[in-house]
This record gives C-alpha cells, structure tokens and sequence, in this order.
C-alpha cells in the first residue's frame, strides 16, 4: 500500500520561489532603468534653461541694436559709448536730445540684463570708428548653474571666471552692431 500513495516529483515542484527570485531581478532592473531616466531627464532641464538664458541675451543684445538704430546719429557720433548711463527720462514723453535718448536707452537696457538673466551684466558697449565705418560691440553676462565650474571665482574688473560661490559658470554674448555713414 505504501507503493501506491509514493507518487513521483514532477520536474516542476523543485522550482518552487524561483518566479519570485525572477520578479526581485526584473524590479531591480526596471527601478535602475527608472533612475537613469530621472537624471536624464534633470540634466535636459538643466540644459534647457541655459538655452532659455541664451536666447534672453540675443533678444537683449537685439534690442540695444535696435535702439541704437533707431538713434542713428548719435550712434554715429559715439552717443552710445557710455560706461555709467544714469539717465531713466522717458524719452517717449518728454523731448529728449539724442544723448539724452542713448543714455536712457542704456539705463533702461542695462536694468532689463539685470532683471532678466541670473547674475546678469551688460557691459558698455565698445565703440570704434574706423573712418565712415563704425562699429559697436555689445557684451552681456551671466551666471549659469553648471556642476562642475573649474574656472576661478568671477571679478567684475576682468569679467572672466565662475560665479563667486563655484556653483555656476558665467556666460558672455557678444554682439556688433556696424554703422556707416
């Protein structure tokens, strides 16, 4: 009678707990595939908002242009090389001369850098006249968030290196801007 009430293993009843050990595996592949994806993810945002903070500075740099301009002459007779614009006349209700209108124009862009982009500067605008020609460099900064800044802390006398802290990486945008006579 023992005999009969032996019945044989099938192949499958010494796999018990191996689909569990197959769902730990999977859970563990699928939760690195998810982290990777999140710092994808956070390192397209990042890039994204750099992008963002360059395509501020041409829109800034186009406009200063574009006043400059609309200022022709005085453009044409260096008017816009100022380093310490303090006017803010608002030349669109008052009567302004042409200095007036530059130095207003620089006060009102150089507050607009300031506003807009992190840690934004607008340096004067460089001008140079080469006989019937003349041209003017427009120079924006800014500090962008970056990981990994090697470069030495920032100075304004130079405008060169990282943000004072070492966190960030300050960007330039140089535009020119070429009047003839």
């Amino acid at each position: 009678m023992t005999a009969k009430n032996h019945r044989k293993l099938s192949p499958r009843a010494g796999q018990q707990g191996f689909s569990m050990i197959e769902v730990l595996v999977t859970m563990l592949i699928v939760s690195l595939a998810l982290l990777g994806t999140s710092g994808l993810l956070t390192y397209a945002m990042r890039q994204n908002q750099g992008s963002q903070f360059r395509t501020q500075a041409v829109f800034l740099a186009s406009d200063l242009a574009e006043r400059m301009e609309a200022n022709r002459t005085t453009a044409l007779a260096g008017g816009y090389d100022i380093s310490a614009p303090t006017s803010d006349t608002d030349c669109s209700t008052v009567y302004c001369t042409g200095d007036d209108m530059a130095a207003s124009d620089l006060y009102k862009w150089k507050q607009s850098v300031v506003a807009t982009l992190p840690q934004g500067q607008a340096l004067p605008p460089v001008h140079v006249a080469l006989g019937a020609t003349h041209t003017y460099t427009i120079t924006i900064s800014w500090v962008d968030r970056q990981e990994k800044a090697t470069q030495a802390a920032y100075s304004a006398s130079s405008a060169v290196g990282a943000n004072v802290g070492g966190t960030g990486e300050r960007f330039f945008y140089t535009a020119t801007r070429t009047f003839y006579n």
